[in-house]
C-alpha cells in the first residue's frame, strides 16, 4: 500500500502528473483537473483532499483510476466515468441513458422557481426528465410543487426514479413514460398543468457532426438530435402545450444559442399571446418563455 503524505504525497502526485499528460495527448480540454477529479472518486475522497495530500493510494485506488484514465482518454465524459454530476446543488446520478446536466439548464429551474415561488398544490409538467435534474431541482425547492415528469426511455425513466428515491423526493414526482405529451404503454392522458417546462432535443442535424467527442460518441442521441434545423421537438410543444395548460398556465423551454427568435416564433404563432426570452449567466439567451 502506498499511503499519502512523504513519499506516499510524491506517488499520487506522480500518477496525476502522468495522467495529465495521457490525458492532454488525447485531446482533452483541462487534463490536470479531470486528472484530480479521477484520482478523487478512485480513493474515494474529494479533489479537496487530494490537494492537500490527504489521499491513500493504495493497489485498488491505482488500478481504479488507470482504468478511470483509460475511459477519459477514450473521450468518455467524467460524469460518466465517476457516475454523477452536480446540478442545482443536488448530486445526480448520471449514466448514459441520459444526457449529462449542463449548468445552462439551471437558468430553467431558476426560472420556474421565480414564477411558482409561495405556490400551493403548483402542478408542473417536465417533458425529456433525462435524469430528472429539471423536474427533482423544481420540487427539492418549492414545498408546493408536484411534477409529472416524462422521457420517451424508459431507462432514463428508471435513473430519473433513483434520483428522486435518493433525495426522498419520489412522493412528489410523478414518472411516465411518453413521447412529448403524447403517452406510452398504455399510459394515462396527462391533464392541465400550471407550468409546462422542458429541455428538449434541440441540436440540428448539421450541427450534430461537430459536437465533441464526449457528447456525440457518448450521450444518447435520442436526447440531442432535434430535426433538420433543431426545431421538431418545439414545434411539438408549441403546438399542443395548450392544451395541457391550466388557465394562466405558463411554458418554459430550454433553447439552443441562436435559436430564441425561431423558438419565440413558433411560440406566437401557436396562439402565445405573450412570449419571451431568459439569458443565462453568461448571456446567452437561454429560455423562451410563453403563456
Amino acid at each position: 500500500m502506498e499511503m499519502t503524505g512523504g513519499k506516499g504525497s510524491a506517488v499520487m502526485r506522480r500518477l496525476i502528473g502522468e495522467a495529465a499528460a495521457s490525458l492532454a495527448a488525447a485531446g482533452i480540454e483541462d487534463p490536470r483537473l479531470d486528472a484530480e477529479l479521477l484520482m478523487a472518486e478512485a480513493a474515494g475522497v474529494t479533489r479537496a483532499a487530494v490537494l492537500a495530500g490527504l489521499a491513500t493510494v493504495d493497489d485498488h485506488a491505482r488500478v481504479r483510476y488507470a482504468a478511470m484514465i483509460r475511459r477519459r482518454a477514450a473521450r468518455e465524459p467524467v460524469a460518466y466515468i465517476v457516475g454523477h454530476k452536480e446540478f442545482y446543488s443536488i448530486e445526480l446520478e448520471v449514466n448514459r441513458a441520459v444526457l449529462i446536466p449542463r449548468p445552462e439548464t439551471e437558468t430553467v429551474v431558476a426560472a420556474a422557481l421565480e414564477l411558482i415561488a409561495g405556490r400551493a398544490n403548483c402542478r408542473v409538467l417536465d417533458l425529456a426528465t433525462g435524469s430528472g435534474a429539471i423536474a427533482i431541482a423544481i420540487v427539492a425547492h418549492a414545498p408546493g410543487a408536484r411534477v409529472i415528469a416524462t422521457d420517451v426511455s424508459a431507462a432514463a425513466l428508471e435513473t430519473a426514479g433513483r434520483n428522486a428515491i435518493r433525495f426522498g423526493l419520489a412522493p412528489r414526482i410523478e414518472l411516465r413514460r411518453a413521447d412529448c405529451f403524447e403517452p406510452m404503454d398504455g399510459g394515462p392522458q396527462l391533464l392541465r398543468f400550471d407550468l409546462i417546462v422542458s429541455n428538449p432535443p434541440y441540436i440540428s442535424e448539421a450541427d450534430l457532426a461537430g459536437l465533441q467527442p464526449e457528447v456525440i460518441r457518448y450521450e444518447p442521441r435520442i436526447a440531442l438530435a432535434g430535426g433538420v434545423d433543431g426545431l421538431d421537438f418545439y414545434r411539438r410543444i408549441a403546438r399542443e402545450a395548450d392544451r395541457y395548460l391550466a388557465p394562466g398556465g405558463a411554458l418554459m423551454v430550454e433553447i439552443g444559442a441562436g435559436q430564441a427568435a425561431a423558438v419565440a416564433a413558433l411560440m406566437r404563432a401557436a396562439g402565445f399571446s405573450e412570449v419571451g426570452t431568459i439569458e443565462d449567466l453568461a448571456g446567452v439567451t437561454r429560455v423562451v418563455r410563453a403563456s
